[in-house]
């Protein structure tokens, strides 16, 4: 049997493959599932991406499986219940900042429809596949990630930057940074 080609980070442990292949890269039109991913590249800020995987059954538990509206409504006594669990990445900014930009995409949707619509006309619903052949070709971040962090905090968002943008386009298939050698490079 012929070895699976994968990006090279992924070959860190299964949790890593199970991404790379079924989230990584594939575009994701689901305004929740967007917030989602969104929040744990927040939270991935100043941390590796194997951390929060590594506690993504708990971030769905502690964030009520990321419904918009009911993160948007989070208590003080929320945050602190969340912030006693020890299992978790315990950053109040973090927290507060998440549930801000669960208001902001809720205003989002009013606004244009989905939060899904307003990500993916940046690109005109088509993902921009790129064509890195090592992984010091792929960037940290770009002129896209730059304008969508923009706008998203003329927005109000929160506790973003161009890199965690950057990770969140690739993370909901706005961007397919796969290697050209990774046997997941065209898979939809």
């Amino acid at each position: 049997m012929e070895k699976i080609k994968r990006c090279l980070w992924a070959e860190k442990n299964e949790k890593m493959k199970h991404y790379h292949d079924n989230v990584w890269g594939k575009p994701v039109r689901d305004d929740r599932e967007m917030f989602r991913m969104l929040v744990l590249e927040m939270f991935q800020s100043g941390l590796s991406w194997n951390t929060i995987l590594q506690r993504e059954e708990l971030f769905d538990e502690e964030f009520e499986n990321f419904e918009i509206e009911k993160v948007g409504n989070f208590s003080e006594e929320k945050i602190e219940k969340i912030l006693e669990n020890g299992k978790i990445i315990r950053h109040r900014k973090k927290i507060v900042s998440s549930i801000n930009n669960a208001k902001k995409v809720l205003e989002i949707q009013q606004k244009y429809g989905s939060f899904s619509k307003f990500i993916w006309r940046y690109v005109f619903d088509t993902p921009v596949i790129n064509p890195w052949s090592t992984p010091e070709e792929v960037p940290s971040k770009n002129m896209l990630s730059d304008k969508i962090c923009e706008d998203l905090k003329k927005e109000g968002f929160q506790f973003i930057g161009s890199t965690t943008i950057y990770s969140f386009l690739q993370a909901i298939g706005v961007i397919n940074d796969h290697l050209t050698s990774c046997d997941f490079k065209y898979e939809e």
